[in-house]
């Protein structure tokens, strides 16, 4: 047993270097950063809790987040918590935006939040995304939130991708605020990236299984000898082999069209999902959610 264990130590190591070498590239992928070029937005904060979902340790754990996912997506990353009713700050707007329906209340705040802070990691109302989540409940009897995006993200973003976004981010919103708005910075990074981040300890635990498997296999294959052949109960010792053959007399074949579609649909989404102009003139992107 511990010759087989030492003979297989060197396909142990060599897993094990591979999944190292994997984890390397992975988090030197992870880690490319950009540098913000936007001097004139009008706050360094990222996190208004004006709903006071969240405990100060947990603001400043999404903070740490977010600007590590700022310098690895190049976009600014704002989470937004209201909890009043937005539907006579709207009507402000309808002038210039038309008649507004409750769903579209939050659009205007979002976007207003956005332009007015002048958000953006390249320039002022540029690159980046906005969260807004309004825990009130409006006159129609539901709660909205809604997905601004600005600049690479609004041309990143199709409408699908933002509304499985906000499915995935907000589905357990109400029972664990912190962990929806976490999963709300991750899931935008993983999004504008195309980049998952696999935890060193999953690689290591990955490789480790997959050698201790191989080892189990091969030990098993080599438990025992061949104690018997083809001819050990075989008279004499030889085997008497009776000739044999298949003879092709006739075949039938069946004929059936089949009728095919020739026309074709789908595709995947572009970017732009929800495309408008807010109220102060800039091109955004967006969608909401309703809960």
């Amino acid at each position: 047993m511990k010759g087989y264990l030492k003979y297989f130590r060197v396909y142990f190591i060599i897993i094990l270097a591979l999944a190292a070498v994997f984890l390397i590239l992975s988090i030197a992928r992870a880690g490319a950063k950009t540098e913000r070029a936007n001097a004139e937005c009008t706050t360094q904060e990222r996190v208004f809790d004006y709903a006071d979902k969240l405990t100060d340790s947990e603001e400043d754990s999404l903070r740490e987040l977010i600007a590590k996912r700022e310098k690895q997506t190049g976009c600014d990353i704002v989470l937004v918590t209201l909890n009043e009713s937005l539907e006579e700050y709207a009507k402000d707007y309808e002038e210039q935006l038309g008649s507004l329906r409750p769903y579209q209340y939050t659009m205007v705040y979002a976007d207003n939040f956005y332009d007015e802070h002048m958000f953006g990691y390249n320039k002022p109302q540029g690159d980046g995304v906005l969260l807004l989540d309004n825990w009130y409940r409006e006159s129609d009897g539901s709660v909205y939130s809604w997905l601004s995006t600005c600049g690479k993200a609004k041309d990143r973003f199709s409408s699908s991708m933002i509304d499985n976004l906000l499915n995935e981010a907000l589905e357990d919103v109400d029972s664990n605020p912190y962990q929806a708005y976490k999963k709300y910075v991750n899931l935008f990074y993983s999004d504008m990236t195309g980049k998952k981040e696999i935890p060193a300890a999953a690689v290591i635990l990955i490789a480790a299984v997959a050698t201790a498997i191989y080892i189990g296999v091969n030990l098993s294959r080599n438990k025992g000898r061949k104690t018997t052949g083809v001819t050990t109960y075989v008279a004499g010792g030889h085997p008497q082999i009776r000739n044999q053959s298949d003879m092709f007399l006739h075949k039938t074949v069946t004929k059936r069209h089949i009728q095919r579609d020739t026309g074709g649909s789908g595709g995947s989404g572009s970017g732009g999902g929800g495309g408008h102009v807010s109220s102060g003139g800039v091109s955004h992107g967006g969608g909401g959610h309703s809960r």
